[in-house]
Order: C-alpha cells, then sequence, then structure tokens
C-alpha cells in the first residue's frame, strides 16, 4: 500500500480588503507551483459594544452571533470569488472562525507549511508597514510566514 502525499498546506489571512485579495493570489499561486492547497481564513467578532446601530439591535444574542458569522461566510466567499474565480487550479477551501484575527491566524499557523498575509488590511494606519494583524502573525506563526507587499493598485 503505498501512502499518497500530503499537499502542502498554504493558509491564507483573508478581511476582504485589496491586501487580502493580493495575499491570497500570490499564495494561490504558490499553491500551484508546489502542488499545495489553500486555506483562505477570515475571523469574525461579536460587536460586544451595547450601543451599536444597526439592524442587530433587536436581535437575540445568538440570532445576532449566526447573523454576523453568515455576513462573514458571504464575504469570504465573494472574496475568494473575486480574487481566484471559481475554478483557481487548486484546491482552495474557505474557513470562517470566531476571534481575534490574528488569534485565528496564529492557531491556523499550527497547521500550516506557509502561511500568508497581506500588508494591511481594514483598520489600522495608513502610512504603517504592517498592519496589526500581519506583524503579530509573523511575530508568533508556527509556520513560515510571507507578507505579501502593496504593489501597483491597477492590480486589484
Amino acid at each position: 500500500m503505498t501512502e499518497r502525499p500530503i499537499e502542502p498546506l498554504i493558509v491564507v489571512g483573508v478581511d476582504g480588503s485589496n491586501h487580502s485579495r493580493r495575499a491570497l493570489r500570490w499564495g494561490v499561486e504558490q499553491a500551484r507551483m508546489t502542488g499545495g492547497r489553500v486555506h483562505a481564513v477570515m475571523a469574525w467578532e461579536w460587536n460586544r459594544n451595547p450601543f451599536a446601530i444597526g439592524s442587530a439591535a433587536s436581535l437575540t444574542a445568538e440570532e445576532e452571533v449566526v447573523t454576523v458569522e453568515e455576513a462573514a461566510r458571504r464575504k469570504l466567499a465573494d472574496t475568494v470569488a473575486s480574487s481566484v474565480g471559481t475554478s483557481p487550479g487548486v484546491p482552495v477551501f474557505r474557513r470562517v472562525e470566531q476571534g481575534s484575527p490574528a488569534q485565528v491566524l496564529v492557531d491556523a499557523s499550527k497547521e500550516a507549511d506557509l502561511m500568508v498575509v497581506g500588508t494591511r488590511g481594514y483598520g489600522g494606519f495608513k502610512g504603517a508597514l504592517l498592519g496589526s494583524v500581519s506583524q503579530q502573525v509573523v511575530q508568533y506563526s508556527a509556520s513560515t510566514v510571507v507578507v505579501v507587499r502593496e504593489g501597483d493598485e491597477a492590480d486589484d
């Protein structure tokens, strides 16, 4: 009985930003070259702000969690489809997990052969070299990390 080689796992942090789209495209291309597979990972956190305005204000806590998680699932699906298409040529799995983005990605790095993040996503300061999430992933990741730098905006 021959063992089937395990495909290298490339985990890509995705938040819907142009930086994460670029990181996802890079990760998929790397998977093509190495015979790997990609897990596009998006984190979501429950907004505990009692003054939050919006349709979620009238929902129960359980309904709000389902709504926020479902919104993250849709955003991830849309981001993957718009970044690499519906048939990118390598397996691309979508994972949505509750928690802070940095912690979710650091946890995911424990099973990854390679972690890929963009230089910065939503939030943070425009002039920062790395976003806070990328910086934490670089610092605490259990696997090798590739930070895909900002490139020509015409690429997006």
